[in-house]
């Protein structure tokens, strides 16, 4: 074979680059497999479309520091690919390599990233398994340059972000993962901006990871987590199906399809669904199945702030996104949890053009000294700015019950900017029940039968006076929520543009 004057370079070239794709060796990769956990490269294959990832800064970390042997790819494998066809940005941290944690080339390669998907208008996706801030870092001098925190934030709402929790995360790596628009964790994962070891330290408190930042904690109670996944394969598997439903930046409209289960239909089996007594729950997941496009169903954080579903879906194979209220729970009363997981999810919906369906019955937002203490008045009305801002197409659906503050804070409120409002005959309406109200006010008796009968002719009523646009036979519903997106196709027609965030939410 003859010879180059560029062998002996292109041998090196393979030789660093063949120790930076060997990650922490053979022996750890070894172990990973033994407990059924993908190592990061794995990772990285399974999220791309075969054959499309494109790595950058794979030799990052590969010269040695005094007292220090090389890092292979400095524990982050970063780079671009494409997912269902489009372009992706994303990193990924390697646990084999020094634990994950990030020196400084790592930062660069994170900020690299992040500034890429911001310039090139790319969704970006971090997969997280590290301990942060590498300790040895405080022995060389820090380089003063931004770090990703900063771009991360500045991303919001310009293009998508996704982060999975994939294994134990703290520290800066844990920071950079919950700005993320949807967070995904696997279930043996740990979440947290300190590990228990710094926490005994610090306050003297003995816990575990999993009492200290567990998924189902995280995804039940703090909320920091949207979803929790059973393996690394369904995390991923969520991911890829989240980013569907967005078009690749605040630039683009959705993607719609006309595959599928995308024409009209009747809902024949929604009046088996939904009870016609107002006091009677349901479970309002059964509505979403028969409404939107057959398998289009996501749901976003489906344990956390219970009474109140956030979910993605398709009709008539348009992304949408969907707020309703959960009957089966509390009869679908309006928490604070339940108001600030519908507020940001509907900020998401509309900085990325998603029309928004409100599916409303509910008696009001929660009371008692528990909920007022929770701030309960105040979350719902950061909820109710949330719908009142959104620019993108709202259509609200009244199914049986909506009282006070809770009507208004599910859009229901008249010359709202709605595309269209509709309600099921028989709706319940009102300031409050007209039992409690009645009784609360003490009224006499004939009041109270007038109470009464205004109740059960508010339907008619509201029709009457044009605050609802229609009263429809529920079996309809999906039809006429498909008629009133073709409404919107001149929004369709016009250019997209990043939302301008102004004012200040409660």
């Amino acid at each position: 074979m003859e010879t180059h004057d560029w062998d002996d370079r292109l041998s090196q070239l393979e030789t660093r680059a063949g120790a930076a794709r060997a990650m922490g060796g053979s022996e750890k990769l070894a172990k990973r497999a033994s407990g059924g956990a993908m190592n990061a490269r794995q990772r990285v294959e399974a999220l791309f479309d075969p054959g499309t990832f494109n790595e950058i800064q794979l030799l990052a970390g590969g010269v040695e520091q005094p007292g220090m042997g090389p890092t292979p790819a400095d524990a982050f494998v970063s780079g671009w690919g494409r997912i269902d066809g489009r372009p992706v940005l994303a990193g990924v941290e390697d646990f084999t390599v020094q634990g994950g944690s990030i020196g400084f080339a790592t930062h660069a390669k994170r900020l690299r990233i992040a500034s890429l998907a911001m310039q090139e208008r790319l969704p970006l996706v971090l997969l997280l398994e590290g301990a942060g801030e590498r300790v040895s870092n405080t022995l060389q001098r820090y380089p003063y340059a931004p770090n990703d925190l900063q771009m991360l934030a500045d991303l919001s709402g310009f293009v998508p972000t996704v982060t999975g929790v994939m294994g134990p995360s703290a520290g800066h790596g844990a920071l950079s993962g919950v700005l993320a628009d949807f967070v995904v964790m696997v279930e043996s994962a740990s979440l947290f901006s300190a590990g228990p070891p710094l926490v005994a330290q610090a306050i003297g408190e003995e816990v575990t990871k999993e009492e200290l930042g567990g998924a189902h904690m995280h995804a039940s109670e703090s909320g920091v987590v949207h979803n929790v996944a059973a393996d690394d394969a369904e995390a991923i598997s969520l991911i890829r199906r989240y980013l569907g439903y967005f078009g690749s930046n605040a630039w683009e409209r959705p993607p719609n399809t006309s595959e599928g289960d995308a024409g009209p239909r009747r809902l024949e089996d929604i009046l088996d669904v939904v009870p016609r007594k107002v006091t009677r729950g349901y479970d309002m997941r059964d509505v979403l199945a028969l409404l939107v496009d057959v398998d289009s169903l996501f749901e976003y954080q489906p344990d956390f702030g219970g009474s109140m579903l956030t979910a993605l879906g398709r009709l008539g194979g348009r992304p949408v996104a969907i707020v309703a209220n959960q009957p089966l729970l509390m009869a679908g009363a309006v928490t604070a949890d339940a108001a600030d997981k519908a507020a940001r999810f509907i900020e998401l919906a509309g900085a990325f053009h998603l029309p928004v369906v409100f599916l409303t019955d509910n008696p009001g937002i929660m009371s008692g000294t528990a909920a007022e203490r929770a701030g309960t008045l105040r979350s719902a009305a950061r909820m109710y700015a949330a719908q009142s801002r959104l620019r993108s197409p709202k259509l609200h659906v009244t199914m049986r019950k909506a009282y006070g503050f809770g009507s208004s804070l599910m859009a229901m409120n008249p010359f709202d900017s709605q595309t269209v409002t509709l309600a099921f005959p028989g709706i319940s309406l009102g300031g409050l029940p007209a039992s409690g109200g009645g009784t609360a006010a003490k009224v006499a008796p004939e009041m109270q039968e007038m109470l009464d009968a205004a109740e059960v002719e508010a339907a008619w009523k509201v029709a009457d006076n044009g605050s609802y646009d229609e009263v429809i036979d529920p079996r309809d519903l999906r039809n006429r929520l498909l008629s009133a997106l073709e409404l919107t196709a001149g929004r369709q027609a016009e250019p997209a543009a990043p939302v301008a965030r102004v004012g200040v939410l409660p």
